[in-house]
C-alpha cells in the first residue's frame, strides 16, 4: 500500500480554543486545496498531538444538563467550557490525556467515516496492546472500552468525537493516560450515567505507563493503521 504523506505537529500542553482555532484554519485550507485540484493532488494533511488544560467541551448534539456543575464553578475552578462541533456529547480534556486530532482527508485514504471512526478505535487498541491493556469496541457505544461486554465493570479509556465535511476531518480521539480522573466525576462522560471513566495508569495499578512513551506508540500505530508517511513541523504558539 502506498503510504499517505501527513505532516505530524506535537503541539504540547495547549488550551482547547487555541488548538480547535488551528484546526479551523488548516481544515479550512485542506477543504480548498481539495477543490482547488479537484482531488487529482493529494492536498496537505496533518495529525495533531496536544494535551489541554482542564476544559468540558459538548457535541453539537450533547445535552447541556449531561454538565453536573454549575458554569461558574467551572470558571472558579479554572475549567475551561465549550460547545463544539464535533459529534458526541459531554466529555473532560486535561492534563495526562493524549488528544490526537487528524486533519486528513478521507478519500486519500480509501475509507468512509464509519470505517475511520473503527481506524480511530483501531489505533487506541494498538497503543494499549503495547502496554499491556486490552482495549475493545462497543458496537452501540463509540469509543476505546475495557470490559466492553460486562455492563457492571464497562469502563472507557479514550473518547472519540469527529467532524467531517466533504470527507476532510477534524477533532479526534483522547486517550487517559495518566489523568486525574476526578474532573470527570463533574459530567456525565459522552452521555452515560452507567458506565465508568478510567486511565492506563489505573488499570496499570497506578504505574504512570509515561505520557512520552504513548506518545510515541500511538504515532506507530497511525502510521501502522493507516499508511501514514509522517514529516515533522515544528509550530510555535
Amino acid at each position: 500500500m502506498m503510504k499517505v504523506n501527513v505532516t505530524f505537529e506535537n503541539l504540547g500542553r495547549i488550551r482547547y480554543k487555541e488548538a480547535w482555532e488551528y484546526q479551523e484554519k488548516l481544515f479550512g485550507t485542506l477543504l480548498s486545496g481539495k477543490a482547488a485540484t479537484c482531488g487529482k493532488k493529494p492536498p496537505e494533511q496533518h495529525l495533531l498531538f496536544c494535551e489541554h488544560e482542564h476544559v468540558y467541551t459538548l457535541g453539537k448534539h450533547g445535552d447541556r444538563h449531561n454538565l453536573l456543575i454549575a458554569e461558574h464553578l467551572c470558571r472558579d475552578r479554572h475549567i475551561d467550557l465549550h460547545a463544539t462541533d464535533r459529534g458526541g456529547d459531554i466529555t473532560y480534556h486535561g492534563p495526562g490525556q493524549l488528544v490526537a486530532y487528524p486533519v486528513i482527508d478521507l478519500e486519500t485514504f480509501g475509507m468512509g467515516i464509519k470505517s475511520y471512526i473503527s481506524a480511530l478505535e483501531d489505533v487506541v487498541i494498538e497503543t494499549l496492546e503495547s502496554c499491556g491493556i486490552r482495549g475493545e469496541k462497543d458496537a452501540k457505544a463509540m469509543g476505546v472500552w475495557l470490559d466492553a461486554g460486562n455492563p457492571a465493570r464497562a469502563r472507557k479509556i479514550c473518547a472519540i468525537g469527529v467532524r467531517a465535511s466533504r470527507h476532510v476531518t477534524m477533532h479526534g480521539l483522547a486517550l487517559n493516560v495518566n489523568t486525574d480522573l476526578a474532573y470527570f466525576n463533574h459530567i456525565n462522560p459522552c452521555g452515560f450515567t452507567d458506565r465508568g471513566v478510567t486511565s492506563m495508569q489505573r488499570e496499570l495499578g497506578g504505574v504512570d505507563p509515561g505520557f512520552e512513551k504513548v506518545s510515541v506508540r500511538m504515532k506507530q500505530a497511525f502510521v501502522h493503521r493507516f499508511g501514514m508517511e509522517l514529516s515533522h513541523e515544528l509550530k510555535h504558539f
